[in-house]
């Protein structure tokens, strides 16, 4: 099998932070990619915002069931034991405390764990769905992103400068290139992808960050 790169090293590796038991709630974007990723062997439950519990493998277009979408609107699947529930359990779920782990795409991010993926001021936007539900009230909020703009320009920030989603949130930022934990202290770089060094990611990343003793490599 060829190595993973792009977007869908970014959900692979996403999918490797889940745990046995875990419930999990995916993202419109590159976090919906991460049903098609999970650990071999860890048995979990996923949750969309939409109102799936138990969200399965992403079924074909031909195979696709038109009552069943995920977050962004493309096909999805239950699997066995799973359920389609109304929006306000799904939102009691996510308020209450339920969910263990989410993760969700972004416009920037910071190295303050500062999250701004709803709205570009002065850009039409159709609402924030439930992303600032999940900022507050989920443990685990693992940004998955591509790690610059398509001009080039840094998404990974000193301080977001667009309207936050969630303030000091996020736990772990994975993008096409590397992966940095998010501490109290600022950011760790803990992975690189094959192919990119230390000096790569400081060419290419607004935040301060430091490196841990052991930098792994992204598989």
């Amino acid at each position: 099998m060829a190595a993973l790169t792009g977007r869908a090293l970014i959900a692979s590796r996403c999918a490797k932070f889940f745990k046995d038991g875990d419930f999990v709630n995916l993202g419109i974007g590159i976090p919906t990619m991460c049903v098609d990723y999970l650990p071999e062997g860890v048995d979990l439950w996923l949750e969309a915002e939409i109102g799936i519990v138990g969200s399965g493998p992403t079924p074909s277009w031909d195979e696709a069931d038109p009552d069943l979408a995920d977050s962004g609107g493309q096909p999805t699947s239950i699997i066995k034991g799973g359920a389609a529930i109304d929006h306000a359990l799904s939102f009691d779920l996510i308020r209450g405390g339920h969910i263990d782990a989410c993760v969700l795409g972004t416009l920037q991010v910071d190295q303050e764990g500062n999250i701004a993926n709803w709205i570009i001021p002065g850009k039409y936007a159709p609402g924030m769905g439930g992303a600032m539900d999940l900022c507050a009230g989920v443990r685990k909020i693992i940004v998955a992103t591509d790690h610059c703009e398509k001009n080039g320009g840094a998404k990974i920030l000193r301080r977001c400068t667009l309207p936050l989603t969630g303030a000091r949130c996020v736990t772990d930022i994975v993008t096409e290139r590397c992966y940095f934990k998010v501490t109290p202290d600022g950011l760790v770089l803990q992975e690189l992808a094959s192919g990119y060094t230390v000096d790569d990611i400081r060419a290419c990343t607004e935040a301060d960050f430091t490196v841990s003793d052991s930098v792994g490599v992204m598989a």
